[in-house]
This record gives structure tokens, C-alpha cells and sequence, in this order.
């Protein structure tokens, strides 16, 4: 063994040996790694089929929350709408109350001052009126109550 050449084949061999070795992890290592990419592209495949269904689930959810947050807005934005539409009527109301109040205060009591001496005057005439009228009236009751019990006796 001590002959330089003999090592130099043994080394030779074995290298060799080693090399096909190493040709042989390297083809395992090959359809080892296609098994894995045929699996990575039924993964990806599979998650394609995921995306697409999580997409339009996800686009069924917003169009929801849209449907439901605008009619929410619209609720709200027509309650705002009664709410100002009366406190506008009321102030209108109001307002109104106090410009025709005011002018029709003055008017009424022009028109009172006026009437008044007129009411008076009438009431005046009706007690006078009244007064003889219950004087005739009972003019007549003494005349029925003498003839009745003259009548009688």
C-alpha cells in the first residue's frame, strides 16, 4: 500500500463512489423537489379557489354594511330633517303670533275703546227697558190677582 499509485487509485475510487453517491441523493433530492412543487402548485391552486370565495364573501359583507349604513344615514338624516322642519314651524308660528298679536292688540283695543261707550249705553237702555217692562209686568199680576179675588168675594 505504500505504492503512490495504488493510493492514488484507491482515492480515485472512492471519490468516485462518493460521486455516485452523491448523483444518487441528488436525483432523490430531485423527485423529492418536484413531489414538493407538484404539492406547492395544488396549494397555490387550492388557495386560489380560497381567495376567490373569501373575495366574494368579503364583497357580500360590504355590500351589506353599505345597504345598512346608508339606510341607518337616511333614518337619521330623515329624523333630523322633522326634527328642524318642526322647530322651524315653531319658531315661524311664534314669530307670527308675535307680529300679528302685536298689531292686533293695538287694533282690539281701538276697537274696545270704540265699542265700549256704545256697550254701555246699550246695557243703559236695557235696564230701562227692563225696569218697565217689570214694572208692567207686575202692573199686570196686581190687575190678574184684584180681579181674581174680587171675583171670587
Amino acid at each position: 500500500m505504500n505504492d503512490p499509485v495504488a493510493a492514488r487509485e484507491a482515492l480515485i475510487i472512492e471519490a468516485i463512489g462518493e460521486a455516485g453517491r452523491l448523483v444518487e441523493s441528488v436525483e432523490a433530492s430531485t423527485t423529492h423537489l418536484r413531489q414538493i412543487g407538484r404539492e406547492l402548485n395544488a396549494a397555490q391552486a387550492a388557495l386560489r379557489v380560497s381567495l376567490v370565495d373569501f373575495e366574494s364573501r368579503l364583497s357580500a359583507v360590504t355590500e351589506h354594511a353599505k345597504t345598512v349604513c346608508i339606510k341607518h344615514i337616511a333614518e337619521h338624516t330623515q329624523d333630523a330633517a322633522r326634527r328642524s322642519i318642526d322647530q322651524q314651524s315653531r319658531a315661524m308660528a311664534d314669530a307670527a303670533r308675535l307680529a300679528f298679536g302685536a298689531q292686533l292688540g293695538g287694533s282690539m283695543e281701538r276697537l274696545q275703546a270704540l265699542l265700549r261707550p256704545l256697550v254701555e249705553s246699550r246695557q243703559r237702555r236695557w235696564k230701562t227697558v227692563m225696569r218697565y217692562a217689570a214694572t208692567a209686568a207686575t202692573a199686570s199680576v196686581t190687575t190678574l190677582v184684584i180681579t181674581i179675588l174680587t171675583g171670587q168675594s
